[in-house]
């Protein structure tokens, strides 16, 4: 079944998601929690049973438990080799308890034909299981190449606010592991483009590249310290446009503008490749 835009406005049942202590600490250390040193530091993210440090979770963690979108399954079938993450926004209600089970519902906002490929928008919104209250929403946006030229809507051509000129507030970088990919699959994104060397050269890549959620957690880890005085619940949203992939080993700087109640900011590789752009975090 080709690319169908007659799933916009399509609105999927709830779907039930939980997780453990366990899950939520191996999110963290999938997006490179507790690496930095021995001091300590993210001791609240990587362990459950420190001395007075009670386990906390990270903000990005609603990307895994949230599912980051709605099925692609009511827009069509297509090459999952062709499929990359085009943008990603969470908006935070709260800071996420450390074990739980979210009701998610999400819904087909858009399906544009941007000619070499369509790119399929979709929102969904989690609620506790046990109490309704609301706990995240996170708009995805997934580009899908080659399955274009059905006919449909280009879409916005809003462009995003130009980043800042001038010199950073802040400059942060991580270096990911070799291994990071592979760390980070556990975490539910099975996709073998960042695992399977034979299928990311089908995918038009030389080898297995980062996933772009996995970047999104590093850039949020930096955001978090940097400008949140490492507390959770002064992140509100957090969104950002993944302009070209990442690589396992990859050192990501973080640069970053406040600008007062938001900071704008971008990744960058050592390589000088922007790889997250038009990146906004408001503060709650």
């Amino acid at each position: 079944m080709p690319i169908n835009p007659d799933a916009v406005g399509t609105t999927s049942d709830p779907v039930e998601r939980s997780w453990t202590s366990t899950d939520a600490l191996l999110y963290a250390l999938a997006v490179g929690a507790g690496s930095l040193d021995a001091t300590g530091f993210e001791l609240e993210y990587t362990t459950e049973n420190s001395a007075d440090t009670p386990q906390r979770v990270l903000p990005t963690f609603a990307t895994v438990v949230g599912g980051a979108g709605a099925s692609l399954a009511r827009v069509g079938r297509f090459d999952p080799a062709m499929l990359v993450h085009g943008e990603q926004a969470i908006e935070l209600f709260g800071p996420l308890p450390v074990e739980g089970t979210v009701r998610t519902t999400s819904t087909v906002e858009g399906v544009y034909d941007k000619g070499s490929g369509a790119l399929v928008v979709s929102r969904s919104t989690s609620v506790d299981a046990g109490t309704g209250a609301p706990l995240f929403c996170a708009t995805t946006s997934l580009f899908v190449r080659g399955e274009g030229g059905f006919g449909g809507a280009r879409g916005p051509s809003t462009a995003p606010p130009p980043m800042p000129e001038g010199r950073p507030d802040e400059i942060v970088s991580y270096t990911t592991r070799p291994d990071q990919a592979l760390l980070y699959r556990l975490c539910g994104d099975r996709n073998p483009l960042h695992s399977d060397p034979v299928f990311a050269k089908r995918a038009g890549f030389d080898r297995p590249i980062l996933h772009g959620l996995c970047t999104y957690g590093f850039t949020g880890r930096a955001l978090l310290h940097t400008v949140c005085g490492s507390d959770p619940s002064r992140m509100r949203s957090l969104a950002g446009r993944f302009s070209r992939p990442a690589l396992p080993g990859d050192t990501l700087t973080v640069s970053m503008w406040d600008r007062g109640d938001a900071v704008r900011f971008r990744t960058d590789t050592q390589r000088g490749e922007t790889v997250i752009d038009a990146g906004i975090l408001v503060l709650a």
